[in-house]
């Protein structure tokens, strides 16, 4: 088997520095995991708290603490700093190598769309709080063999909330299996929901918007790594 991992996001429209936060660790034992988390509200301040929150989940899992732990720490050190006065979302999902699974774990509303190898689409059922409101917190974890033919997509609420402006709201399930007729790879869909997000904001996303996927694929399961970053740079003026 092989993974494919990609990676969209935009900043809210009019805002310096969105509030989401993404990366990519190596697991122990092999493997990775994939962390996204949203800041409440936007801008700096926003940013500061998901970059809190991704931070220590990287910094657990890299210890191999297991997902589920980590995603607790890290609602430990929000509510520790700002006392239960502000929440961010987080996803964490993990190919762990060690039992040949897709460890999906979140906390908080966005939810997150899997597409199983029969071809069966679904938003994964229950919702978490989100990380910081309270002092004990449980996420919800999903555990999923790895096989080829699973794709599964989680997003920041920016997506959830395209076009609510403009009155063309997205209906995210719809555009994934569209999108996955079209062009079944994960930067595709990334990159398609994306787009069809700032079409139905006129360009101007309402929020900030961050969309990974993860797709397992029949493949050599050896061989080299690739990672590949794009990323604009804005005039300071």
């Amino acid at each position: 088997m092989h993974i494919s991992v990609a990676v969209a996001k935009i900043d809210k429209w009019a805002v310096r520095q969105g509030g989401d936060t993404l990366e990519i660790i190596e697991r122990p034992r092999g493997g990775l995991s994939l962390v996204l988390a949203d800041g409440q509200s936007s801008g700096p301040g926003a940013k500061r708290i998901s970059l809190t929150v991704v931070r220590k989940v990287i910094s657990e899992l890299g210890e191999g603490v297991r997902d589920g732990a980590a995603a607790r720490a890290a609602n430990d050190v929000l509510y520790a700093m700002r006392g239960g006065r502000v929440s961010a979302t987080l996803t964490i999902l993990s190919v762990d190598m060690d039992d040949r699974d897709l460890v999906i774990t979140r906390c908080g509303e966005p939810p997150v769309y899997v597409r199983h190898p029969d071809g069966r689409l679904e938003a994964l059922p229950g919702e978490a709080p989100p990380l910081g409101f309270r002092r004990r917190m449980r996420p919800l974890v999903t555990t999923l063999p790895l096989e080829p033919g699973l794709m599964v997509c989680a997003f920041t609420d920016g997506l959830m909330h395209a076009g609510s402006r403009t009155g063309r709201t997205l209906e995210i399930g719809a555009a994934i299996a569209d999108l996955w007729a079209d062009a079944p790879t994960a930067q595709a869909i990334a990159d398609g929901l994306l787009e069809r997000a700032m079409a139905a904001d006129d360009g101007r996303p309402v929020d900030d918007t961050s969309i990974a996927v993860l797709l397992v694929r029949a493949g050599e399961g050896r061989g080299p790594r690739r990672l590949t970053v794009e990323m604009g740079v804005p005039d300071v003026r």
